[in-house]
Formats: C-alpha cells, structure tokens, sequence
C-alpha cells in the first residue's frame, strides 16, 4: 500500500510524517520540485521511526512521479501562496497551473488512484484537478471542512472546557469567510451545543472558526500547518483503511443541495472507493441560504478559472 504527498512544504510534511506515525501505508513517498528538499524531509521524518516506533517507510522524490506508481492516494499540497501585490486572479491563474501539470503526472503514473486537494484556493483547485483529471468526481475531492471543523470544535473546547473528543460538529460550504458552521448539527457527548453556550459567545466562535486561518497567517506571518497536514492524513486513513467515515468533504455537486457542477464542502462518506456518498441533510430556510451565499462565492471563483483559459492551454 503506497500513498504519495505531493509538496514537501510545511503542510505536506507534516500530512507524510503523520502518515507515518500512524502507519497508515507501507509505503510513503513525498515529492517535490526543489532538489533535495523532499529527500532531506523524508529521511528526517525517517529517522524517527526507532523513536516512535514505527515502521512505514518514508522516501523522497525531487520531482520524479515515477516512484509515486501505483499510488492508492495522493495528497496534492502544491502551490504558492498569495504574496503582496498579488490578485485573486493571479493566485488562482498560478495555482491551477501547479495543480493541473501535478495532476497530470499523478493520473499518468497512478491511474486508480484517490485524489485529494490540500491547494488553495481549496474548491476551485479541486475543480481544476477533476477538470484535469477526467476521472469520477468520487476519486478527486478536496480538504477544508476536516480542518475548519476541527477549528470550530477545538474552539468549542476551550469554552466549554470539555474533552475535544466529545465534540462533533457539521460544517458545509466554502473554504473561507462564507463558510457554514451549523450549531444545530453541533453537540457535546450528544447534547445539544445550544444547551451550553450562550447565542453571542457562540456566535463569536463561528466567526472565530471562519477566519480561523488568517488568525493563524497574523500570529505566524504564514500559513498553518499542524492542522492542515493532519486533517489531510485523517482523510487518508478513511480511505485506506475504507473506515466509512463522515467528514465535510468539498465534493463535485451533481443537484444535491439543489447545487449542479460546483465542488462545496458537505458531509460525506470517504472509503475505500473514495468519496463514496453525499449526505443531504435537512437544512432549514436559515441555513439554506447561508449555503447558497457559499455556493455563490465559490461559483464565481470557478468561473474566473473557467474564462482564464488555463485548463485547456
């Protein structure tokens, strides 16, 4: 069993060594195109196995997608983060253009594979990769929802003060400021969170969780990586070990939610076949609308990557 992590940076490390730890594969290849870095990475991250006590075997790659055949997954971390003077426009037209050589090799070299998306921006570089992938949407999805839950419910924790084992929590939409906390789908050991937390105090908290990331990019002057390289890895394991697991998934929409040819963040089964099953929940009027709002925004961005040319150059 071999998964592969494409892009050795902060994020892509950490998702590897976390594989790693867990033993989630036999085999772990991590790539990436500056010389040596991947190479150095892995064998640090290798050269914890007697520490740890694991025995997945860890190798790097300066990009050399040859060793990444048969690949039961891959991780795609790829990408350059927005810089000054940078426009959405830029970042989207660059990005995509990683992602889509990225993707191009990976289908070459693991065909069967299981692809998810850690690139940003996350929905319509998942977009760009099934686009260049031509493969089922079930085997192309993105990680956002595993990450941004896990901000809503460690947060949830803190307040609280409760395990943040007991907390489980639904979150749908886009990855970003119009993402769609649902405080009734959340619950402490099965009580309603409503039941604990005044409404302001979960409000702020939902506010916190959307802009959870650029909390993180003005405390550390960049990007987090702890939590998105492990969100990505527990994505991994549901697959690998096909544990029927539900997470927020950002998945190609074909008229679920009343939403056509758009990837969103909903819940969804991941197994061994990959994304395996949309759950529709019922959401009311309220909720509803915020999805549409997220919808809306993600669409938009879709569609100035649909009019840049890109995808087809």
């Amino acid at each position: 069993m071999k998964v592969t992590v494409v892009g050795a940076g902060n994020v892509g490390a950490t998702c590897a060594n976390v594989l790693a730890h867990n033993e989630i594969a036999n085999e772990i290849v991590l790539l990436d195109i500056k010389d040596g870095f991947a190479e150095g990475k892995a064998l640090d991250i290798w050269e914890t196995s007697p520490i740890n006590l694991y025995d997945s075997r860890i190798t790097g790659s300066t990009n050399d997608y040859s060793k990444t055949a048969d690949s039961e997954v891959v991780v795609i971390t790829s990408g350059l983060p927005r810089k000054p003077g940078m426009t959405r426009d830029d970042l989207i037209a660059t990005n995509a253009g990683i992602v889509k050589s990225v993707t191009e090799q990976v289908i070459k070299y693991s065909p069967d594979a299981k692809i998810i998306i850690v690139s940003n921006p996350l929905d319509v570089m998942t977009y760009a990769a099934y686009l260049t992938a031509k493969i089922d949407s079930k085997r192309v999805f993105g990680m956002a929802g595993v990450l941004d839950t896990a901000r809503y419910r460690s947060f949830l924790a803190m307040e609280l003060n409760v395990s943040p084992k007991d907390i489980q929590a639904v979150l749908m939409g886009g990855h970003g400021d119009t993402m769609v906390p649902l405080p009734r789908y959340t619950t402490v050991s099965g009580i309603p969170v409503t039941e604990l937390i005044e409404e302001d105090k979960l409000n702020a908290i939902i506010e916190r969780t959307k802009k959870g990331g650029g909390e993180i990019v003005n405390l550390l002057g960049t990007s987090a990586w702890y939590a998105p390289g492990a969100a990505a890895a527990q994505m991994v394991e549901a697959v690998v070990r096909d544990q029927k697991r539900i997470f927020p998934v950002c998945a190609l929409l074909n008229g679920e939610y009343g939403l056509n040819n758009i990837y969103l963040g909903v819940p969804a089964k991941l197994g061994k076949d990959g994304l395996e099953e949309i759950i529709e929940l019922k959401l009311n009027d309220e909720e509803k609308e915020l999805l549409y709002t997220s919808a809306n925004a993600v669409k938009e961005v879709m569609e100035v990557l649909d009019n840049m040319g890109v995808m087809t150059a």
